[in-house]
């Protein structure tokens, strides 16, 4: 179980200041300046303390502290490192940083104040305000030893105390599911799918470049999961969808026990393998043999289970519906663009197979229907039913990801769902209306170089996209 994916973000807090200002200004008003930098770090904490598992290691200012400090951020095994020069300091520290810290992300910061708390310096207390607002010296400062020190996954904001806090949780986001990844398990059961040879990622590139181990799994493996799920574990499954959702006149009512029972089977070998991404080949002649049709409700474990599951064996899609998947905290689900209708400006996209349609918001949207596709052949249990899902109305990223001579690109852009009837049979579906013409969106993605399977969750995520793509060293398209 890849228990990182059910805790909050983990920031190491890197606050640096200079040894030679700490104990000025000892007996006045104000404290020293030590006592005040202590006031502006509780302020700090106390902001991101709810959002974030903060490890913070107190004030450096000498090199044993930056030591420490590094140590202490490698064994808690932090996502990413918040650095701040809370003034100007000397940088024999922050070079030692850049130089020996092992390849975390770092999010160096410069907090913009509105206002100075002094007008002038004659004062000895102004003074030493005028000192501890000197962040901007100490950040310019440092800014040329990252620039020569070339360090990688470093990105540089200055802007407000809100500004800086949205772009810290969004950063904060993104390197949680860079550490998620890297502990992360994909299932391909149980091979690529040769229909589609554009889907396809090279295992070990993605195991070295982004993280996750990738484990072939037989549809013997799944047949034999089948097996064992109880009468007891089907009734009831099936039972609970008859209740949440209508049920079509022409469903057979053994051919949605058996799809019950497959996908409750499906569900269970994800789990029994410690399975985050489930990429399933559901159009594989061989498995349609063997189990007679194609398992495609979506149980409630995946949800308990922080997994995914995606159809027709792509990798990519199944990385990107889980990516969004944490980021956003939410249902994500699997399409494919059908077709443009020029007139409307809008396009028409959906997937067959399973598709997540369990979010306990929009159960009006799914009726169990045959999957008609299958229907008319000679398998088993053709025309086996699934959860046709119609997605919801809202504005939503759409975003996929693909693998390019060694490279990712990861694609993304925002689209109106609107509302509806059911209107294709086999597919849960939707029609959409992108923020861009219709027709400059696609030739866009077509001039990319990508292939036809997008994941799509309601909201707005492409900052969130942009700074893991950064951080993953991606190909970034943003298409506004």
């Amino acid at each position: 179980m890849n228990k990182k994916k059910f805790e909050k973000a983990k920031a190491g807090l890197l606050l640096i200041a200079s040894p030679r200002f700490k104990n000025l200004g000892n007996g006045l008003l104000r404290g020293t300046y030590h006592e005040r930098k202590l006031k502006e770090v509780e302020d700090i904490v106390q902001s991101l303390q709810g959002e974030l598992e903060l490890i913070y290691p107190g004030i450096v200012y000498e090199r044993e502290q930056m030591e420490q400090a590094m140590q202490l951020f490698w064994s808690e095994k932090v996502d990413f490192i918040i650095a701040n020069f809370l003034s100007w300091s000397e940088d024999f520290a922050w070079v030692r940083f850049l130089r020996d810290m092992p390849d975390i992300p770092v999010l160096f910061v410069n907090i913009a104040k509105d206002k100075m708390s002094f007008e002038d310096t004659l004062d000895e207390d102004d003074f030493i305000d005028y000192l501890c607002a000197g962040t901007l010296v100490g950040s310019l400062e440092g800014s040329g030893s990252v620039a020569r020190i070339n360090r990688k996954n470093i990105k540089t904001v200055l802007k407000n105390k809100d500004e800086i806090h949205e772009d810290i949780i969004s950063f904060s986001k993104a390197a949680h599911v860079r550490n998620i990844l890297r502990n992360s398990t994909i299932g391909l059961l149980a091979n690529y799918n040769e229909a589609m040879w554009s889907t396809y990622l090279d295992p070990y590139n993605l195991f070295t470049r982004i993280g996750p181990e990738l484990r072939f799994i037989t549809y013997n493996a799944l047949n034999e999961e089948i097996a064992n799920v109880t009468d007891i574990e089907v009734k009831t499954y099936k039972a609970e969808l008859e209740t949440k959702h209508p049920v079509m006149n022409d469903v057979e009512d053994g051919k949605f026990y058996a799809a019950v029972k497959g996908s409750l089977g499906l569900a269970k070998l994800t789990e029994r393998l410690g399975i985050d991404i489930m990429v399933f080949n559901d159009i594989d002649v061989a498995m349609f043999e063997l189990i007679g049709h194609r398992p495609s409700f979506y149980p409630e474990t995946y949800e308990r289970l922080l997994s995914v599951l995606v159809p027709e064996a792509d990798i990519g899609a199944g990385l990107i519906t889980f990516i969004l998947k944490l980021i956003s905290g939410k249902h994500v689900n699997f399409i494919e663009p059908f077709h443009i209708e020029a007139e409307k400006g809008t396009f028409a996209a959906g997937h067959a197979g399973p598709n997540d349609h369990t979010d306990p918001h929009f159960q009006n949207n799914v009726i169990i229907s045959r999957d008609v596709r299958f229907a008319k052949t000679h398998y088993k249990y053709a025309g086996a039913p699934f959860a046709w899902y119609r997605i919801p109305a809202g504005r939503k990223t759409m975003a996929q990801l693909v693998e390019a001579n060694g490279k990712y690109k990861l694609v993304c852009t925002l689209v109106d769902a609107l509302d509806g009837k059911h209107l294709f049979a086999t597919y849960s579906h939707g029609i959409f209306r992108p923020i861009v013409p219709v027709k400059d969106l696609f030739e866009q993605i077509l001039k990319i170089g990508t292939t036809q399977h997008f994941a799509i969750v309601d909201g707005d995520y492409r900052k969130e996209l942009s700074v893991f793509s950064e951080i993953m060293e991606f190909e970034y398209y943003e298409i506004n």
